[in-house]
């Protein structure tokens, strides 16, 4: 029996043949290290995404990168608003975004 999550990560890698997907209930922590080995990794990035079940059934997810808040999403049954937080649209991480149609997608979808 599968289970369901809230928040499902896809991770795709060049030494998978295929990506490889877990689930996360409340809180998900993804640390990035970066060096030569296990041994000599250094600390390049932590990602944080949480979840929360509202009374109302209102779901929120919230995005960090370096404990900065950088998304929020709120889902209400089966309509979702995304927001970027504005320090983010202006500077710094935005004129370093990797493009994909993935990634033109949604900032199609988050500029309406």
């Amino acid at each position: 029996m599968s289970k369901s999550y809230p928040i499902w990560n896809k991770i795709t890698a060049c030494i998978y043949k295929s990506s490889k997907c877990y689930g996360v209930k409340n809180d998900g922590l993804n640390e990035i290290l970066i060096g030569t080995s296990k041994s000599n990794s250094h600390e390049f990035v932590r990602t944080r995404v949480t979840h929360r079940k509202h009374k109302d059934g209102t779901r929120t997810y919230h995005f960090y990168i370096d404990d900065q808040l950088y998304k929020i999403a709120k889902l209400i049954g089966t309509d979702i608003t995304i927001k970027t937080q504005p320090d983010f649209l202006v500077g710094g991480v935005s004129e370093h975004k990797l493009e994909n149609k993935k990634s033109q997608q949604l900032e199609l979808n988050f500029n309406q």
